[in-house]
């Protein structure tokens, strides 16, 4: 006992002096501490940065989010799983069949090119996010290496200048925010620089399709719709900033001050611009051709910190004229929907339109925006996040209130295009008016065209579309409400028992009110980028993708939030 006594002294007495010694030798943080952006870029390139060619290093890492409760939503991990095992199913035909293809046909089991030069890794490129996030190594590890040794832009054809960009200029830039992995950023600058020669020196706007060796382009007509003219600035904004290259950001930005310039009094915008950068009289949706032109206003006000309030104006009069001119309801079940502008009249055609209660599949992102911009870009105190759910009153302010409350309801409206007999919602609806009014059992809107012949119109099909899981997901992420996971399961299920094909893969369905049903014979690339993506965020631990810090291209591809850290932007005030 005493030799233990004097050992405990001993110890006693080294841990006193550990603590004196602690104690008064000079100690304080440093001034200038060793993870200072200087010794990432040195001063003689941060002076450079204005110049179009300079290509800045790598970027460290942005820092850890905040703490916060742990697993404030959890995962539903029996469901999250089954949408992983359906991605594996999805991706092992393709890899089977068709690996390096733009797309993949399962029932015939090959693969095809678009543009006609030969692939671009269409599928592989909008793929690999998706792996990150569910965790697939295996499958990941064999698409890099695809890339890294099959992947090549020296390519003699016409791509889609809107495709390209939200597929795989989005695909690399989320591949390499996710991984920070080179090898992505250099393919990105690559197809990023190729794309620059689509962009008009005069009119400021992108042409519908480049050549993506000869640096060419060209579009039919001379113009393009308003969704290939703006629906390529988060990508070419990041590209900017990752690579230092000031020519991405300006040709970006320099589109968007074309359309304010062209704008119309009720803040919206018709699907077509004519080659010198105006409107020309077409319909005004928020379905094909016009869709991603609303989801990036909101998404680049997100996307730059809030710093560019440009956007928000931009956006908040486009939701004005949303909800003035295009939020119908139903006369029986009173459910909401995005309506149709068609312009009447040749010379006075922008101020006078009639509305067609025809409505999209595509135009249900809507929902889910309508939601996110209310919390993120509608808030009485911008400094403190908004609460899950949202507080109302305390939290929004009125223009907050009014979209979140038009998003829940329009999100019920969507969802209630899943009453089908797949459980699948079709391509394009037409909601029921007072003239077409709704009869004992009847739905509250109907497919044009259906049942009157043996070939089903177009209206008729599932494409595998995303549109629907994505609201879906955003509900559920800013709601917590666990009816919307109900309501993702439900549509899961429908895919799982409809589109899912016995020898791999899956495929659009041709008639969703038919069973059983009839295929056409192609998996579309966004059903892995985009579908299944937000189908498994659902069900996953939110921490798996934490949507304070990101913001989602119009392909699914997660890009950071970030302040821009030397390009000044230019396109300040809206008009």
């Amino acid at each position: 006992m005493r030799r233990r006594t004097i050992q405990y002294l001993v110890l006693l007495a080294v841990f006193g002096l550990s603590i004196h010694l602690y104690f008064n030798q000079s100690f304080s943080l440093p001034s200038n501490p060793d993870w200072s952006l200087d010794d990432y870029w040195p001063d003689k390139e941060r002076g450079q940065a204005a110049h179009e060619d300079v290509v800045r290093p790598p970027t460290r890492p942005p820092p850890p989010p905040p703490p916060k409760a742990p697993n404030s939503l959890p995962a539903d991990v029996e469901k999250r799983d089954a949408v992983v095992a359906a991605f594996k199913y999805a991706w092992s035909a393709y890899e089977r069949d068709a690996m390096g293809a733009d797309e993949y046909h399962p029932i015939s089991h090959h693969g095809s090119n678009l543009g006609g030069g030969g692939g671009i890794g269409y599928t592989v490129v909008d793929a690999l996010d998706t792996m990150l996030l569910m965790g697939l190594d295996e499958e990941y590890q064999r698409a890099r290496t695809w890339v890294e040794e099959k992947l090549t832009f020296d390519r003699q054809g016409y791509y889609s200048m809107f495709e390209t960009t939200i597929r795989v200029l989005g695909g690399l830039l989320s591949a390499y925010h996710l991984t920070h992995d080179d090898l992505y950023k250099h393919h990105a600058a690559d197809l990023g620089d190729r794309l620059l020669s689509a962009f008009d020196p005069d009119s400021g706007l992108p042409a519908a399709s480049v050549n993506l060796a000869s640096k060419t382009a060209t579009s039919v007509g001379g113009g393009v719709s308003i969704s290939e003219a703006t629906t390529l600035q988060l990508e070419f904004r990041y590209l900017a900033e990752i690579t230092g290259r000031v020519a991405f950001w300006r040709k970006a930005e320099r589109v968007m001050q074309v359309v304010n310039k062209a704008r119309l009094p009720n803040g919206l915008a018709p699907i077509n611009m004519n080659g010198d950068g105006t409107f020309a009289r077409s319909t005004i949706r928020l379905g094909s051709n016009g869709d991603s032109y609303y989801e990036y206003l909101l998404k680049q006000y997100i996307q730059t910190n809030r710093t560019e309030p440009v956007y928000l104006q931009m956006y908040a009069d486009a939701m004005d004229g949303v909800h003035e001119h295009l939020v119908l309801k139903t006369p029986t079940k009173e459910l909401t929907y995005i309506a149709e502008l068609l312009p009447l009249g040749t010379t006075d055609w922008k101020s006078s339109w009639a509305p067609q209660p025809k409505q999209e599949h595509l135009a249900c992102f809507l929902a889910g925006s309508l939601m996110l911009g209310a919390t993120t870009s509608h808030l009485l105190d911008p400094s403190k996040p908004a609460s899950v759910p949202p507080r109302l009153q305390e939290e929004l302010n009125a223009d907050g209130r009014r979209d979140w409350e038009t998003g829940k309801a329009f999100l019920d409206g969507c969802v209630d295009t899943l009453k089908t007999e797949t459980g699948l919602s079709p391509e394009g609806v037409t909601f029921r008016t007072l003239e077409t009014k709704a009869k004992e059992g009847e739905r509250d809107w109907y497919i044009k065209g259906a049942g009157k012949s043996s070939n089903p119109p177009y209206d008729a099909r599932y494409m595998l579309r995303p549109e629907i899981a994505e609201s879906i997901f955003l509900a559920y992420r800013l709601t917590g409400d666990a009816k919307y996971r109900g309501h993702a399961w439900d549509l899961f299920s429908a895919i799982e028992k409809h589109c899912k094909l016995p020898e791999g893969g899956y495929a659009t369905v041709l008639d969703v009110d038919k069973v059983p049903v009839k295929h056409l014979d192609k998996q579309e690339t966004f059903f892995l980028s985009e579908t299944l993506k937000y189908l498994f965020l659902t069900f996953a631990d939110e921490d798996v993708l934490d949507l304070s810090r990101v913001v989602f291209n119009t392909e699914a591809h997660p890009l950071p939030i970030f302040t821009p850290t030397d390009i000044k932007p230019l396109f300040t005030k809206y008009s």
